[in-house]
């Protein structure tokens, strides 16, 4: 921010006065506050944390940092079946808290931000706005994928990769998986990594309940096949079902792909960093 405003101090400021910042947003957001523990567990999802993480990429104008946040918040929330009117309650309120918090600041330091308020509305009010659109633009684009995916996967029709940068893609499996659609897995990995140049291919497992011995097989020779094309390989969400049949007959993933409990765990480590 701008002007006599010291983002470092403010940052602070909030973060000294943690507790009470968190107290004042859950009461901003009554209908979500009900939810957090449900959403936590549906969609790994801390919503009080990645508050905080808002708070600071707008406070530091963090444009870049921001965006991207913003993108994987929306994969997030369009992967799981949680209503989209809880996350907008919960960024109106934080737009709110921070306001409030502004004003606290100002008291305590006895700074007079007149002149500069509508430099600070600006970055605040902007800085929001655009986290909502990226947000929401993500969203949309990433659920039509989904079901576009999901409606291909219903008529056997082929296999969704979903680009989310240039060089990243997500592929979620999703229902029972057998050695057909496991040939046409191969074919449409092995063409697509080809054709889109993709350099990590994300592959979410979290959809699928069980797989036989062969299709395991079948999957490691894909990703085999995938290191050789230079792309790497990322599996999420496995299950513990197949977990123990993999272990049950010495299947191992570890030397052949990074494996990461969930998908938003892989968004943390490639769309952020």
């Amino acid at each position: 921010m701008n002007g006599s405003l010291d983002i470092y101090t403010l940052l602070e400021f909030i973060q000294g006065h943690k507790e009470d910042f968190e107290d004042s947003l859950l009461n901003e957001a009554s209908n979500v506050k009900e939810k957090i523990e449900e959403i936590l567990t549906i969609g790994n999802i801390d919503l009080i944390n990645n508050a905080h993480s808002l708070i600071q990429y707008i406070i530091e104008g963090k444009d870049q940092e921001l965006q991207a946040f913003a993108k994987q918040e929306g994969i997030a929330w369009a992967t799981h079946a949680i209503p989209l009117s809880f996350k907008l309650e919960w960024v109106q309120a934080i737009r709110r808290t921070l306001w409030k918090f502004l004003e606290e600041y100002n008291e305590v330091t006895n700074k007079v931000l007149a002149e500069e308020f509508f430099l600070v509305e600006k970055q605040v009010n902007n800085q929001v706005d655009r986290f909502l659109n990226v947000f929401f633009i993500t969203y949309s684009q990433y659920k039509d994928s989904l079901i576009m995916a999901q409606k291909k996967l219903v008529e056997n029709l082929s296999v969704p990769i979903i680009p989310i940068t240039p060089t990243i893609c997500i592929l979620p499996l999703i229902g029972a998986v057998d050695l057909y659609r496991t040939n046409i897995l191969e074919d449409k990995v092995l063409t697509e990594i080809g054709n889109l140049r993709i350099q990590t291919l994300i592959m979410d497992l979290s959809g699928i309940m069980e797989m036989e011995v062969e299709v395991i097989d079948h999957l490691i020779k894909i990703i085999d096949g995938t290191s050789l094309m230079g792309c790497t390989t990322v599996i999420t969400g496995l299950r513990a079902e197949v977990v123990r049949k993999m272990i049950n007959v010495g299947i191992r993933l570890n030397d052949k792909a990074q494996t990461l409990g969930t998908l938003q765990q892989a968004l943390n480590k490639y769309l952020l960093n």
